[in-house]
């Protein structure tokens, strides 16, 4: 009787046990921010309720952390995670550190370039894993994935080679290290003891090719790799010209992976193949270009995929790691994909089969007059949910906030081709609606498991697209075929907040308009790699930008810029010829906007929208940002353009930053209406998350700027909390 009592009781103990532990597991869910965009699924979505909309006006600061080293033209893209009491977090300079989540005190911060100046990079996020006592943190420096010990901030030198995997061992192909790059700036995602990665590279003739890889969370050993552009005998090989695998590149998931632990499958939102607006040397359908790929997670065996676009000539990426979500359909629960796109669709996909839950139609769109191009002949498009931006442009949708911008655009536009989505690049020049910033953006949407509403941020502005002959080709090395082009772009993300996007700079920086008059072509490559005074070093740029650059300011030709400044004997020996194969290039990155640098279309620009995707319809939209000289004048507020995230919470508040005017907004997610601000000192162009500490709700979000043109850079995260007044 006696040990029946005791097998009785100790049946009750593993049952309570039991009991704590489900309770533990379910109650996680939903609660912590232990993931990049709160959990595997990236649904960006809290249960916490502590701040609701009733009470969410009485927010005030909690602590404010500086990283004390943005410069000019950097930002903060980061969506720190919170681990218990501790929050981990990235810097301008790419620094790591780690916080007390409840102060902001300061515990360790670990430095990259201990060793040597370096000007950092964008960083969207950190990725955890732990085992017992062993924690650590994976994030990516320019061609690394670096392992961090969670705990003290060392380096985990058993971790590849001294703490670091070179993320351009096993790539397949022939490349010059010197000017190659991967700069992965969204995290990886852990199964089990794997990192799956995905990655960020050029999006030029002579790009690498963007492989999904899975590497040993304590070794480093890379232990699979998926070719998303398929090799011999690899399904998919036959929709790209022959042997396309060992010269094309891109197809890169640089957005971020979501990962379903229960079925093992990872899914990859893909990017389009080089070079994005021309596509003679990549004839066909280009699997897996522009798609959604499930992958096995533990073996990376191939399970299903969905193309976004087909032979893709618009820049439309794969622009999100996908919500993964259960949806009211037909009757009964279904685990499903959805899928933001930059041409402002969200297609519903089984989880398990890729087949879409709303119909999928092929429809025509124009063909391509250009040389040597095959434009494929249909596009997808959901029937439901709408889409969520203007997809047709012409004359009456120029702006009109003013006679003189709309004439200013008028004659912008004069000469360009317009109409509907999919009008293909020219050498004349089209008008692209949504541009290629988007519809949907890297920050994805915001899903809420008891409604069924996703809340997602949609850019609606044109860009104007233009092709120009690609000549001299210069084999092999990347983007010095697009120097002065490629160091526009460049100069407008890192040297216009000083200089000016007119290069006129101002009191306190010169002008570059004249450089070439005054400062040798030398001395200029000097000041950009070492600095001086008020100019920080670039050297940590790649050199190919720092020689799109010179060549941009010097009006240079590309033999002019190859035979004034010294290239590596490697470099050297990779500029073949200049063929005669006509090849056409980008010539500009350039979103339409009038002499004020207002869009150069009719308002609304960027809106925050709610869609339900049990229905497949929109609930509500709303446009997000303002400026504010033009609501004085009277229009009502525009929206700007969006650049980061939302946050939806089960206290009935969406927690946004994002719009050009630097405000952090909490917004009736039932709504739409704004229940709160707050005036950030630079843009919040990243997502915020939202956590508990010792029994208070916080929401935290980095306000770096620097992300949208001609916005200014700064250093801060800043987290709030009811006021305990």
């Amino acid at each position: 009787m006696k040990n029946k009592r005791i097998i009785f009781l100790l049946f009750g103990l593993l049952l309570s046990f039991l009991l704590i532990s489900c309770q533990q597991s379910s109650t996680d869910e939903y609660t912590s921010w232990k993931v990049y965009r709160g959990d595997k699924g990236s649904n960006a979505y809290s249960k916490l309720s502590q701040i609701n909309r009733e009470n969410v006006k009485e927010l005030e600061v909690a602590w404010t952390y500086r990283t004390g080293d943005s410069k000019s033209g950097t930002s903060i893209q980061c969506n720190p995670i919170i681990v218990g009491e501790f929050l981990y977090a990235t810097s301008p300079a790419l620094k790591v550190f780690c916080l007390y989540a409840a102060t902001g005190y300061k515990i360790w911060e670990y430095d990259p370039f201990s060793l040597g100046e370096g000007i950092g990079g964008k960083n969207r996020g950190l990725t955890y894993w732990e085992n017992g006592e062993d924690k650590r943190l994976f994030y990516n420096v320019l061609n690394e994935l670096k392992a961090i010990n969670a705990s003290t901030g060392e380096p985990i030198l058993d971790f590849g080679n001294n703490g670091a995997v070179d993320l351009l061992d096993g790539l397949d192909r022939e490349f010059d290290r010197e000017t190659a790059s991967i700069k992965n700036t969204s995290p990886g995602i852990i199964y089990n003891d794997l990192i799956i990665l995905g990655s960020a590279v050029n999006e030029s003739y002579g790009a690498l090719p963007g492989h999904i890889r899975a590497y040993d969370v304590r070794s480093g050993e890379l232990k699979w790799t998926f070719h998303t552009i398929p090799h011999p005998g690899e399904f998919g090989y036959d929709t790209w010209p022959k042997d396309f695998y060992k010269t094309g590149g891109g197809v890169n998931a640089w957005s971020g992976l979501s990962l379903d632990d229960k079925r093992g499958i990872v899914f990859a939102p893909l990017g389009s193949p080089t070079h994005d607006f021309y596509g003679k040397d990549r004839k066909g359908k280009g699997l897996f270009g522009n798609s959604l790929l499930a992958l096995n997670a533990a073996t990376g065996e191939y399970i299903w995929h969905f193309q976004v676009s087909h032979h893709d000539l618009w820049d439309y990426d794969v622009p999100a790691p996908p919500n993964l979500i259960t949806v009211q359909h037909n009757g009964e629960d279904k685990d499903a994909v959805a899928q933001i796109t930059k041409q402002g669709f969200i297609f519903l996909l089984d989880r398990e089969t890729g087949e879409p839950l709303f119909e999928v139609e092929e429809r025509p769109v124009v063909q391509s007059q250009m040389e040597g191009e095959s434009t494929w002949p249909t596009q997808p498009f959901p029937v439901k949910p709408p889409a969520l931006v203007r997809q047709h442009f012409d004359e009456s949708l120029v702006t009109d906030v003013s006679p003189a911008s709309r004439e200013n655009i008028l004659q912008q536009i004069e000469g360009y081709t317009f109409g509907d989505i999919y009008l293909p690049p020219s050498e004349e020049g089209t008008i692209q609606l949504p541009g290629f910033r988007g519809g949907g953006e890297w920050s994805g949407g915001a899903y809420d498991p008891e409604s069924g509403l996703m809340y997602l941020g949609v850019n609606d502005m044109p860009h104007m697209v233009q092709l120009i002959e690609d000549s001299p080709k210069m084999e092999g090395i990347g983007e010095f075929d697009d120097l002065k082009a490629e160091g526009e772009q460049v100069y407008r993300q890192v040297c216009t907040a000083c200089h000016g996007e007119d290069r006129k700079g101002n009191i306190s920086y010169p002008s570059l308009v004249d450089v070439k008059d005054r400062v040798p072509l030398t001395d200029a490559s000097t000041l950009l790699k070492s600095g001086r005074g008020m100019m920080p070093s670039f050297q940590v740029l790649e050199e190919k930008k720092r020689r799109a650059v010179l060549a941009y300011l010097y009006d240079l030709s590309n033999e002019e810029t190859l035979a004034l400044l010294p290239l590596t004997e490697k470099v050297k020996k990779l500029i073949i010829s200049k063929d005669t194969v006509k090849r056409y290039k980008l010539k500009a990155y350039k979103q339409l906007r009038d002499q004020d640098g207002y869009p150069g279309i009719k308002p609304p620009w960027g809106n925050l929208c709610a869609v339900n995707l049990n229905t497949g319809e929109i609930e509500w939209k709303v446009p997000l940002g303002e400026y504010e000289e033009l609501t004085k004048l009277g229009i009502p507020p525009t929206g700007t353009q969006l650049f980061g995230g939302g946050v939806v919470t089960a206290g009935g508040v969406i927690f946004i930053g994002a719009s050009r005017d630097s405000k952090f907004r909490a917004i009736d997610k039932d709504t739409g209406k704004t229940l709160w601000e707050y005036q950030l000192p630079f843009g919040g162009y990243a997502t915020p998350a939202t956590y508990e500490s010792n029994g208070v709700q916080y929401v935290v979000i980095a306000a770096g700027g620097g992300g949208m043109q001609g916005t200014e850079s700064g250093d801060y995260y800043i987290a709030f909390r009811l006021s305990e007044n």
